[in-house]
Order: structure tokens, then sequence, then C-alpha cells
């Protein structure tokens, strides 16, 4: 048991922290005041490998595993959680046509995603069948070289920017193996947009309902077999849950990082409020509640890379316990600085707003302990 990163992932994580502390840092602030979707700067960090980190490398991609990914995502999130949450997005759904789609589908599409040229969207979520994901109810129709859609998603990240649509369809029966993945390019006539939705964070990525009216797309744009695009998603979103995960520990680090600068300068009877034991605890908890959880994503990380058959379950405890203890990280470190932390001056706030999603998207916290427990009773 080696808990060292190897001189290669060194180079990668630093390579990482350079770029989130020169092109997302300090654009943080104004992106989410603004609600900007900076896409040039996602194309940039396409430059640097990150839109392609585990695709293949026959279409651009950097082939690199699941642990890179969770230490990339961590020092991106630190400069910008709603930004490095959707290149994550991007990321999953870009994995997805390259492992499960054919040859000619692979090369129609994945280079563009590896290089941001176009940016993608993954669209399972519908307004009747959140957590129950499996009930879907978006339709796709066989009608000669086409399929026909009908319905809709909700809460999906990129809408209306987006150039590319992953979409978990129904072209059979009820439940799970009536699911198809099909994808859906932007301009496709009967695809349309609702407006951008009014979050509590996230405000750097846009947010809103794809609908699909009678929208017909190329029977080719098919993602591997049909009726099995439901295990598709599925393994998309081991992966999505640790990068989430992973995300949130970046939050939760420059949370802790600016609690730690703010007590030592601090001043309350006589002395920085650093010098107090109850604040030693304190911090003391925040950072080994933070070192446990990222035990936990790597964990994860490690068990898709061997792909473990316990995988589904390390991955649901990495992103129920990670999700959990860093949104009371930053909790916890905006306590610390009282009435300061509630302002917009410092970043907690921001942190606390862009971190509270985590414990709902990709399978809520309570979604996870389900999974779990069917896992330990078998």
């Amino acid at each position: 048991m080696d808990f060292a990163l190897t001189d290669d992932q060194r180079a990668i994580q630093d390579a990482a922290r350079a770029f989130a502390e020169a092109e997302l840092a300090p654009h943080s602030a104004r992106w989410d005041e603004d609600k900007h979707f900076p896409v040039d700067v996602l194309k940039a960090a396409a430059e640097m490998g990150f839109a392609g980190i585990y695709t293949g490398e026959e279409h651009g991609g950097m082939g690199l595993g699941r642990v890179e990914a969770a230490l990339i995502f961590e020092e991106l999130s630190r400069g910008d959680v709603a930004t490095a949450a959707f290149i994550s997005i991007h990321n999953m759904a870009t994995w997805m046509i390259d492992s499960f789609g054919s040859d000619e589908l692979r090369a129609r599409f994945v280079p563009s995603l590896v290089g941001m040229e176009k940016i993608a969207s993954y669209c399972l979520t519908e307004p009747g069948s959140g957590s129950d994901a499996a009930a879907l109810r978006t339709t796709a129709v066989r009608d000669g070289d086409h399929y026909v859609l009908n319905g809709a998603k909700a809460f999906i990240s990129g809408a209306g920017t987006s150039d590319v649509y992953v979409v978990m369809v129904r072209t059979g029966g009820e439940g799970p193996k009536g699911i198809s993945t099909i994808v859906v390019e932007a301009g496709t006539p009967g695809l349309s947009f609702g407006a951008n939705e009014k979050k509590m964070g996230w405000n750097a990525q846009p947010t809103a309902v794809v609908s699909f009216d009678d929208c017909r797309v190329p029977a080719a744009n098919l993602v591997g077999e049909e009726g099995a695009g439901f295990k598709y998603a599925m393994a998309g979103l081991d992966g999505g849950r640790l990068n989430i995960a992973a995300c949130s520990l970046g939050g939760a680090r420059l949370a802790l990082e600016t609690a730690q600068e703010y007590v030592a300068g601090r001043k309350q009877f006589g002395q920085a409020i650093g010098q107090f034991q109850n604040t030693q605890f304190e911090l003391a908890d925040m950072a080994t509640d933070l070192e446990a959880a990222r035990l936990m994503v790597l964990r994860g990380a490690w068990a898709i890379d061997t792909s473990h058959p316990e995988k589904t379950k390390w991955c649901a405890m990495a992103k129920r316990l990670t999700t959990d203890a860093c949104f009371q990280i930053a909790d916890q470190a905006l306590q610390l600085h009282g009435g300061y932390g509630y302002l917009k001056d410092y970043p907690l706030e921001r942190i606390m707003r862009d971190l509270r999603v985590h414990r709902i998207l990709e399978g809520t916290n309570e979604i996870m302990r389900v999974i779990v427990a069917r896992e330990l009773a078998r």
C-alpha cells in the first residue's frame, strides 16, 4: 500500500494547480456575480488536455486513469468549483461516446470534444424522474434512418450553449432495459431549450431544460446498442460521482486555507483567534475530515482503474462522504470568519453555494446510501 504519487502524477497535479491559479481563481468571483460561462477558458483547459482526461488516446484524449482525474479536478475546483464541475460533465459525456460508441461515431465526435471545439452536455434527469432515472419518459422512435425524439430533460448543465447532447431515451419497454443513448447535435430541428435557471450556486455555468419535439436524429448517432443506454449512463456516473467529489475537495481546501489565514490575523480579546484552543480544534477536525474524504475519493478512483467488482459501491461511498464532509468544512470556515464570512468580500459564501448542489447531483446522497446498502446486502 503506497500513498505516494508518482512523478507523472505530481507533474499533472502541478500543471492543473498552475492553470487554476492563473486562469480560474482570479475570475471566480466575477463569473459568479455576472453569471458568466467562461467558454474561452474551457477551450484553454482543453489545450492542457483537461477536456479528455480519461478518454482514449486514439482520438486525442489523454488516456489517463481516474486517480489522475481526481487530482486534476481537486486542483481545478480550488480555482473555481462551478467551472471545474462543468469540465467534469464534459469529460463524462466525451468518455461515454468514446467508450461505447461505434468507430464511426467516435471518429466523428471525439476529436472535436477533446479539443473543446465542441462542448458536450449529459442529459439523463427529467422533470418527473429525478432519482428514479430508470423511469425516464423521453422517447426515441425509429423511423427509417432516424430516431424521432419527444420529451424533456431537466437541470442540464450547458443547455443552450453546448454543441453535443448525450441523451438517455426510451427506445423500448419500461425499466432500464428499454433505455438507449443517442447523441443529439445543436441546431437539430425540434431541439430547444428553456430559460437559464436562477440557481443558488454554480452560476458560472448555464442550467436549463432541454426539450425534444419531433426531433429527428440520425440512427447513426446511437451510442452502442439499443437497450444498453442505462448501463452506459450508470458507468459514466461511477466516474462522474468521483469527479464531483473531487471538485468538493478543491472547494473545501480553499475554504480551509482561507480560514487558516483569517484566524491567524483576526484578533479578539487581545489575541489572534487562531490561538484559542477551540479554533485550533476546529481547524484540526476540518483538516482531518478533508484528508479522510480525499482518501475515499482516491480509493474509488483506484477501484475504477482496476475494474474492481465493488467499484460502484466505493464510488457511491466516496461521493456521499466527501460531498457531505466538504460542505461542512466550508460551513465551519465561514463560521470562523463570523459576519465577514457572510460577505462576498471573502470566497466562503460562494464556496458554500457551489458545494451545496454536489450533495444532490450525480445521484443524491440519499441514493448513494441506497446503492451502498444494496451492495452490502448481496
